[in-house]
Parts: structure tokens; C-alpha cells; sequence
């Protein structure tokens, strides 16, 4: 046991983590948040059922974590997927997978995991205290406290877990990089990451609101015709172009965007074949023969989406089903199975779920968390340069660099 005094700023996931477990390592721990709730953002994750973990490996979790993932190897090891699982089935809260080893629990209520959290580092007797971080004390290398808005708290050990720059209702404004700098760190880069992404194209404004589900979703970079991202399941139009689950998780896989790099493209029946299409079609045409084509869609496409395919098309709107060549099918056939969005860009950082960038990860130690140009000040959580896919892999990230962080700050 230890009687280290430890200071976490930040009551979101890896700082309600970090303070439980240096609690439980025998240290006073004071967690000052700014907020008057803990866990904010944990309230909108998982479109507020909050996907917790990915029931998978390490191997499988590293090959998840496309930005410094080997960075995570100490962390993810020492707590891994199937640790957290066993974590909060130990404080009282029921888990269930789901597709994609998905993990939530099963009441599908985020707010569940946020109170499993706040009941568990209340328990460990943690101080949670309502104030505003604004800046660390620092003397001969060593950081000695936090000084806050209202008051100043001095500890042993500072653990900095302010999150990122994206969703900054929730709080996560961007703290703890201006920490992480006043103490000589390097910030890299901060990009938006699993975030809608934008489009000049004016038929997903005309489609604003439309939601496609069990589609098939391709990001091509035109230059190299090189698919960088697939996957099946929901999306949605907007009035600036694409949002929705697999739209999100291909915003990680997109680098360095910029109009005409790259293309979305959507096949609207991956369930058919090009000939089963075509069968399709033929059967519809001959069902409404002597109809506009215009007006034989309603069974195959939603509503918001016949325009802009019938636009593709390129014949007339009120050419006669009966009359459709062959080679007309084929083409529509083409359209539906390849439905194509250009790509110009992402939201802005405060739209994203992820923020990209953060503290330098060289200037980190993998093993313990702990700065290697400050004593006694630690990082977990969003505010490091790790982000990965979408999956429960982002929250993962929290969990272990927050317990190990917890840990070693209560010994170091």
C-alpha cells in the first residue's frame, strides 16, 4: 500500500479509472472535474448505449489502433478487453456482445457504466471535487499540484485525463494539451477522427434526412483505385453530405482529405447480383409496363433517393417501362450497384467522436504512463496521440492507460 497523494483532472473514462485503482492502491486521491456530472462524454457514446470494449485479443485490439498503437502494448496487457469485461461485471453491471464483438451493457443505458463508475471510486473513498483546472504546479522538474479556479491542489503524482477537443459541450475543450504543453510536451496534429464527412455533391442535400440501412459502403482513393475502407450496415444523408455508424468508422481510415482524393461508393442491393438485379428490374418493368418510369421505383428505392438515381440514369422521366432497353437496365443496374459520393472533407474537430493527435507518445512512458520530461505527471486517456477504429477500441484505450496510470502514479 502507499499514502501517495494523487490528483486526477478529469472525471471522464480514463479519469474515473485512474482514480479508482490508485485508490485501491492505497493513495489520496482528489479528481477535480469541471462539470457538476461525472462521465459526460460516456453519456453519448454508443448513441447512448455506451459500446464499452471489443470482445477480442490483444493482436486482434492492436491491429485496431491505427495511430501509435504499439504504443498501447504495456497498457493493453496489463488490462486487457476481456479484463474490462470482468471489471464491471464485478461492480454490478451486466455486459452483452453484440455484432463486430461489440460490448455494451444490456440494459443498452450508458448512464448504467457512468454510475458503475462514480459508485466505484466513491467506494475506494476518492474526493471528487466540482472545480476548473487551469494549470499545474510545477518546481525543479517536478510537477507538485494542480492550481484550479477556486483553489489549489497539491499531490505526488498528477494524472492529466481532459479528453480531447471534440464534443467541447461534454468539456473535453482542449485542457489537457495546454497542460501537457506548459510542461514542454509536444502536442501533434489534432484532426477530427470518427466524424461525419463532407460532400459538394447537391443530391445529399436533396436527400437530407434519408437513412439507408443493410447497404454496402466502399472508400476508393481515386488516385491509386485503392479501396482504404469496406463495410456493410447504416448510413445517413445530411444537408452536407454523410454521417451514420459505417460513414464514421471510414473517417479514421481517410488521411489528409481534399476534394477529388476520394469517392464513396455505395451499393444500394449488395444482396443481389448484378444478374439478380437485372431480373429484378426486368420483373418491376414488366409489372408497371405501360407506366413512367418514373413511377416504378416505390418497391425498389426509398423515396428521397429515386431522383438522383433516375438523374444518373439519364432518360427521360416519363419513358415507358415497356420500352427500357437492355442496355438501359444494365446501366441503372450499374448505378444501383455503384452509387457514388464525392468526398471534399470532414466536420469540424467539435462534431468528431475522436479526436486525432494529442501528446506526443515518445514523450511518454509505454510501462508506466508517466511523462519522461516531468516527474510525477502522468497522461491516460484521449489526450495522448492514440485513436482507434470504432468498436469499443477508442474506450478501450481509456480503460488501460487510465489503471495504468492509476497504479503506477500511486508508486512512482
Amino acid at each position: 500500500m502507499t499514502n501517495k497523494k494523487v490528483v486526477v483532472i478529469g472525471a471522464g473514462a480514463a479519469g474515473l479509472v485512474a482514480a479508482g485503482f490508485a485508490a485501491e492502491c492505497g493513495a489520496s486521491v482528489t479528481v477535480i472535474e469541471k462539470n457538476k456530472r461525472v462521465g459526460r462524454k460516456i453519456m453519448i457514446t454508443g448513441k447512448g448505449r455506451c459500446n464499452i470494449t471489443n470482445n477480442c485479443d490483444v493482436q486482434t485490439y492492436i491491429q485496431n489502433v491505427p495511430v501509435n498503437g504499439r504504443f498501447l502494448y504495456s497498457a493493453i496487457n496489463s488490462f486487457t478487453p476481456q479484463d474490462t469485461i470482468d471489471f464491471f461485471q464485478s461492480l454490478g453491471l451486466s455486459l452483452k456482445t453484440e455484432r463486430g464483438s461489440r460490448v455494451f451493457p444490456v440494459s443498452d443505458k450508458a448512464v448504467d457504466v457512468v454510475d458503475a463508475l462514480h459508485g466505484f471510486i466513491i467506494e475506494k473513498g476518492c474526493n471528487l471535487v466540482c472545480d476548473e483546472a487551469l494549470s499545474l504546479i510545477i518546481e525543479n522538474g517536478a510537477v507538485i499540484g494542480v492550481k484550479c479556479k477556486n483553489s489549489k491542489y497539491f499531490a505526488d503524482s498528477v494524472i492529466v485525463c481532459c479528453g480531447g477537443k471534440s464534443y467541447p459541450l461534454t468539456g473535453s475543450t482542449g485542457d489537457g494539451y495546454i497542460f501537457a504543453k506548459q510542461a514542454g510536451h509536444t502536442v501533434t496534429e489534432l484532426k477530427p477522427s470518427l466524424v461525419p464527412l463532407e460532400s459538394d455533391n447537391p443530391e445529399c442535400k436533396s436527400m437530407q434526412g434519408l437513412s439507408l440501412k443493410n447497404v454496402s459502403l466502399k472508400i476508393i482513393e481515386n488516385y491509386s483505385g485503392k479501396t482504404v475502407y469496406s463495410d456493410f450496415g447504416e448510413m445517413l444523408f445530411t444537408h452536407f453530405g454523410m454521417s451514420g455508424p459505417m460513414i464514421l468508422s471510414a473517417s479514421s481510415h481517410i488521411r489528409d482529405v481534399t476534394k477529388g482524393k476520394y469517392t464513396a461508393e455505395i451499393d444500394l442491393k449488395p444482396a443481389l447480383s448484378l444478374e439478380q438485379l437485372d431480373k429484378r428490374l426486368q420483373n418491376d418493368f414488366k409489372d408497371n409496363s405501360n407506366k413512367d418510369v418514373s413511377n416504378s421505383f416505390s418497391k425498389l428505392l426509398p423515396r428521397k433517393i429515386i431522383v438522383p438515381v433516375l438523374k444518373r440514369w439519364g432518360i427521360p422521366f416519363e419513358k415507358k417501362c415497356n420500352s427500357i432497353t437492355k442496355e438501359e437496365r444494365r446501366k441503372l443496374c450499374e448505378i444501383l450497384k455503384s452509387f457514388t459520393v464525392g468526398i471534399t472533407g470532414f466536420r469540424p474537430i467539435d462534431e468528431a467522436i475522436i479526436t486525432s493527435g494529442g501528446v506526443k507518445t515518445s514523450e511518454i512512458n509505454p510501462k508506466t504512463m508517466e511523462s519522461k520530461l516531468i516527474s510525477g505527471l502522468f497522461f491516460a486517456g484521449e489526450v495522448i496521440d492514440c485513436d482507434a477504429y470504432t468498436g469499443g477500441f477508442n474506450l478501450q484505450i481509456a480503460w488501460s492507460t487510465g489503471r495504468l496510470a492509476g497504479i503506477s502514479s500511486s508508486y512512482i
